[in-house]
């Protein structure tokens, strides 16, 4: 059973802001407003880990691609992260597609989430886009069979120093490139209940990290997302030099993301990981568009040629009429006559 769409008034929209009362801090402003172009040319590249659990078993993969795009004709920056798998033999699943400014400003983001359990299961859909100075966000989650909506516009002065799901990945590739952590590196961010709440981030220091048997550094970064009514979430993060992610896990988790091989030891290429195009915000939009674009081009030349419905119609009335057994020797029979009919083709030999 559906839940109505639940249209959150202004009035409400600035209550939920008063009530909140949180910012990002002024170390994690300055780091936003100091990204330079020549560090987003580094950070283009992709991610490919597998999730394994405690006991070794591979569970599923993980993978983030960033690249320079253009969204409605304006430069930003395209993320798209995946994390499928199974845990417990039950499937589940995030996507993450993000079209970022180069200060990390979210343009546009759509993330979905999902696990399927035999009596019960969870799929949650959050999109979010920049439209006339507010972040407008729609959320629809169903549990069981029972879908909810919700919908709420924050005005962008409200959302200064925004992470989102998307933007963190790109965030924490330029932390890790820069190799130092601001003191009182805060952020904000969405909880599942479209609040704002608190993202800090922190150094954890190098380590030695063993991958593809060779013994590497790596630079450490540790993200806890802060909760009103619940326990905070802590994600640690390891990264190579190049600011390849090495691994990644979530305290308390019995789940780690690692990687496998080195980059410069995989052969050119990653493996290939199914393309679910639908879950593509990209994707999706450059078919709807070329669909579009067939449908009115079919349309104008059915326009500018209507003995093309007559043909149809008339052959289709008679096909009907007649009923044969063989379709392809009566449609064959019916139309040998209109290939006389053709004009003669011109001949370009001199007599």
């Amino acid at each position: 059973m559906e839940a109505p769409l639940e249209d959150e008034p202004l009035a409400g929209v600035l209550a939920r802001i008063e009530g909140d009362k949180l910012a990002a801090s002024d170390s994690a402003l300055t780091f936003l407003s100091s990204i330079e172009p020549a560090e987003l040319l580094k950070c283009v590249f992709p991610d490919s880990l597998v999730t394994v659990s405690e006991s070794g078993r591979d569970l599923g993969k993980f993978s983030v691609t960033v690249e320079f795009a253009r969204r409605y004709h304006q430069p930003c920056v395209l993320l798209h992260a995946q994390s499928q798998g199974a845990i417990d033999d039950s499937p589940c699943g995030t996507t993450v597609t993000a079209y970022l400014t180069t200060d990390l400003e979210v343009l546009e983001e759509d993330f979905h989430e999902y696990i399927k359990l035999e009596d019960h299961s969870l799929d949650r859909r959050c999109h979010m886009v920049l439209h006339d100075g507010q972040m407008v966000i729609d959320k629809v989650t169903t549990v069981g069979g029972e879908t909810t909506k919700e919908s709420i516009c924050y005005p962008m002065s409200a959302l200064r120093g925004l992470v989102t799901e998307g933007s963190n990945f790109l965030l924490m590739r330029l932390i890790a490139l820069r190799k130092r952590v601001p003191e009182n590196m805060t952020f904000i961010s969405f909880n599942h209940g479209l609040h704002i709440i608190h993202n800090t981030f922190s150094k954890l220091g190098r380590k030695q990290l063993e991958v593809g048997g060779e013994t590497v550094e790596v630079f450490g970064l540790e993200r806890i997302v802060h909760s009103v009514e619940d326990s905070p979430t802590t994600w640690q993060c390891y990264f190579l030099a190049d600011g390849h992610l090495a691994s990644r896990l979530q305290v308390g988790s019995p789940v780690t993301m690692k990687l496998l091989q080195l980059p410069s030891h995989i052969e050119k290429g990653f493996a290939k990981i199914p393309l679910v195009w639908e879950e593509d915000m990209q994707m999706c939009s450059k078919f709807l568009d070329r669909k579009e674009e067939l449908k009115a081009d079919h349309a104008s030349y059915l326009r500018q040629h209507p003995e093309i419905r007559a043909l149809i119609s008339d052959f289709l009335q008679f096909l009907l009429l007649r009923k044969p057994d063989d379709i392809f020797q009566f449609a064959r029979d019916y139309f040998i006559p209109f290939v006389f009919r053709r004009p003669p083709k011109l001949s370009l030999e001199t007599p």
